[in-house]
């Protein structure tokens, strides 16, 4: 019986910590927290509409369109850095399925370009 409580008092004492780690840090923003924000903090600064109006009101979907653009080729210019690290592993087959990779993500871009997707009015 010894044996099982030194075996998981570790994790008994991890799981302790993050316990009162979480509530020490929900406690300190309690504490710390703005109760007044200032108008700046409030404006539509980012989402381009206002924060607190209804919520069944139009707004512009263009920033989400490039938002999602930007995180698709983000991501996608992601999957190059693991390919570069391995350049003189991959070989010939694996030099060609990038190319084609980048040719795909190079006709996308042009097209999203040529469509405007990217203009911002």
């Amino acid at each position: 019986m010894e044996s099982i409580a030194s075996d998981y008092l570790p994790i008994l004492v991890f799981l302790a910590l993050a316990i009162g780690l979480g509530i020490v840090l929900m406690a300190a923003a309690l504490v710390v927290a703005v109760r007044n924000p200032d108008p700046e903090k409030v404006s539509a600064y980012e989402c381009g509409f206002n924060a607190f109006d209804d919520a069944r009101m139009k707004f512009d979907v263009r920033f989400y369109l490039v938002a999602i653009l930007f995180i698709i080729f983000d991501l996608e210019v992601a999957f190059l850095f693991p390919w570069a690290v391995a350049f003189k592993d991959v070989g010939i087959v694996g030099f060609w399925s990038m190319m084609v990779f980048l040719a795909v993500l190079t006709i996308g871009f042009a097209y999203e370009w040529k469509k405007g997707a990217l203009e911002w009015e």
